[in-house]
């Protein structure tokens, strides 16, 4: 019985975690699952400068695709930046509803692209990190050089 199950169980629980790191969002590796639990969006984020990262599940097709990213918070909205060329800013530019992750609930948002005033939310960015990540803030172009290709997000409630 033992030899039965250890012939059939590791293998399905090999298996079973194979599927869940291919699914789920590592580092810089997006994946398919957001989790949390859902909850309604609160009318004021609060403080948010010790959240570094946040789970963004895009959802443009047939799966959804869920990135690890960094937010900013500025002037009481959350915004989410990245490269104006990398595959989760095409997919939000398409339009359609977000769902982020935030510790453990999980809120249904819309991203609107942000085309104004684009230099205080990426001074924003750059100053939430520079302490934690000097290295990689130092390797970011300057901002004026930056809103030329950066993609930038607001996140809102959803309609």
């Amino acid at each position: 019985m033992a030899a039965k199950l250890l012939k059939f169980g590791v293998p399905i629980l090999f298996l079973a975690l194979v599927v869940f790191v291919i699914a789920a969002p590592i580092g810089p590796v997006p994946g398919f699952f957001i989790g949390g639990t859902a909850a309604d969006a609160p009318d004021a984020w609060g403080d948010t400068q010790s959240i570094h990262e946040i789970k963004l599940e895009i959802n443009t097709g047939i799966l959804p695709r869920v990135v690890t990213i960094w937010v900013v918070q500025h002037d009481g909205a959350l915004y989410v930046v990245g490269d104006g060329t990398s595959g989760w800013v095409t997919m939000l530019d398409q339009g359609g509803p977000v769902r982020m992750r935030m510790g453990d609930k999980t809120y249904s948002l819309k991203a609107s692209r942000v085309r104004r005033n684009l230099v205080p939310i990426l001074e924003a960015y750059q100053g939430k990190y520079q302490a934690d990540y000097p290295e990689i803030i130092s390797s970011f172009p300057p901002v004026e050089e930056a809103i030329k290709s950066a993609g930038i997000f607001r996140l809102g409630l959803a309609p």
